[in-house]
């Protein structure tokens, strides 16, 4: 048998269908091809976070039902898989199957390889997104909670009922934003819904690529919103790069970028750092903060790679503040020591 080196080998190997989703930053699919870079080391994960890969594996054989691996793999300074840890991970896999990939998962195989120590659990929104998002791709039905949650974002529901709203329910009708007229329920609902499914919305929307009525709407909102609930917002405008930029320059100009605004920027809304005069925005109101919470989000974000080159310029350009300056001063001090 030949050598099984990579995750997607072994995959193909198995005769399995297969389909990879990113879980770090935002849910989203990777695909196929791209997926084939990463897995053999010769271009860098698209989506770090906290120096990790992590992501989903939902493969299936023939007629059965798809099993899911949550896979969390750390990654070297250049931003690729580690290479020990995924050989190690394959050796797994392939000690578990008996070293054949060409069987068929038994139940006991399956609930081992789920359990290994590479393993890692999404937290509640991010799955329930992911459940919605699988099932929608592979033609399954949407959850038990689907039908109430249609009912009511479109009213045949008496609003005091929202406490009966599963997250799950929200994230199908999200995904499903472009059937059944629920595109004007979401938008309506962020209007007038109590602040806690307004919120829930939100949650689900960060990891959907949005329609632009909808993304004006959340900019809308915003720009009203009381202080404390404008980033709940401006993290659902994550596939809006346009509007993202805007909402980042008029929380700057308002002096408004707090360190959860910080945050929430570098998970969900890194996309509009590709931006130079938004990037630059943002690294001053960074600058503002202490200097380990400055290290520790710039060494987040520099390990994006579509963010990567920008960034180590800004560290060399003159056209910065004296408190930028110091900050990055800072961090030259804490990482040669």
């Amino acid at each position: 048998m030949t050598e099984i080196t990579t995750l997607s080998q072994f995959l193909t190997t198995a005769n399995t269908q297969f389909q990879i989703y990113d879980l770090g930053r935002r849910v989203q699919h990777i695909d196929m091809l791209a997926f084939q870079q990463i897995d053999s080391l010769r271009a860098p994960y698209p989506y770090p976070i906290q120096g990790h890969a992590q992501f989903a594996i939902v493969f299936w054989q023939q007629e059965q039902l798809p099993y899911i691996w949550f896979v969390k793999l750390p990654l070297d300074e250049q931003g690729l898989l580690s290479p020990a840890p995924r050989t190690q991970f394959i050796k797994m896999i392939l000690e578990a199957l008996g070293r054949n990939p060409t069987q068929a998962l038994t139940d006991e195989q399956q609930e081992q390889l789920a359990n290994h120590p590479f393993s890692f659990k999404p937290n509640q929104h991010k799955l329930a997104l992911f459940n919605a998002l699988v099932r929608l791709q592979l033609g399954q039905p949407a959850s038990s909670q689907y039908e109430f949650a249609a009912q009511y974002l479109s009213g045949q529901a008496a609003q005091d009922t929202w406490p009966q709203l599963g997250i799950q329910g929200l994230a199908d009708i999200c995904i499903r934003a472009h059937q059944f007229g629920h595109l004007n329920d979401i938008i309506n609902a962020l209007e007038h819904a109590p602040i806690e499914v307004q919120a829930a919305l939100c949650q689900c929307l960060e990891h959907i690529n949005i329609d632009k009525r909808l993304a004006e709407h959340l900019f809308n909102q915003l720009q009203q919103a009381e202080q404390h609930i404008k980033v709940m917002y401006l993290a659902a405008l994550a596939s809006d790069v346009d509007y993202c930029r805007m909402a980042i320059n008029l929380l700057y100009d308002q002096q408004s970028v707090d360190n959860n605004t910080l945050i929430t920027i570098a998970a969900r809304n890194w996309l509009a750092l590709k931006d130079d005069a938004t990037r630059k925005h943002y690294l001053e109101a960074l600058a503002k903060q202490p200097q380990h919470f400055f290290n520790q989000v710039f060494a987040d974000i520099v390990a994006i790679p579509s963010l990567r080159p920008g960034l180590l310029a800004d560290l060399r350009h003159p056209d910065r503040s004296i408190q930028l300056a110091t900050a990055i001063g800072g961090l030259f001090k804490a990482t040669s020591l």
